[in-house]
């Protein structure tokens, strides 16, 4: 067995001149690799004053069936100042209507109804 042989990990890799840097023992100070302390301090500082209520999606609450892609009106509620497309997660549709949401957006951007990108 040679000496390049020796200096090779379980995987083939040369670990020549590298030394125990895995280790976090061996690593100065002998702090962790990553991360916080387990809990973080900010829930201390900033506790919660009010509760956030769940956001309903607006299409079930008013029982709409079908989001038309020619009701302009209603489509640019939903889309940015540059012209994307807002997330459920903040628009707080369901992702059924979302989903039909962004089909007739994109329609209506075909058809030249919204634009593309605002500028």
């Amino acid at each position: 067995m040679n000496n390049r042989e020796k200096t090779r990990d379980n995987r083939g890799r040369d670990t020549r001149g590298r030394g125990d840097s895995r280790d976090k023992d061996s690593r100065e100070g002998g702090r962790p690799l990553f991360g916080r302390k387990a809990g973080s301090s900010r829930e201390s500082r900033f506790p919660r004053e009010f509760t956030i209520r769940k956001r309903v999606c607006r299409f079930c609450r008013d029982k709409i069936k079908e989001i038309d892609y020619k009701d302009l009106d209603t489509l640019q509620r939903f889309i940015t100042e540059r012209g994307r497309i807002l997330t459920s997660r903040i628009s707080g549709n369901c992702a059924k209507h979302q989903r039909k949401l962004a089909e007739s957006i994109k329609r209506a951007r075909f058809i030249a109804l919204l634009p593309f990108v605002k500028s």
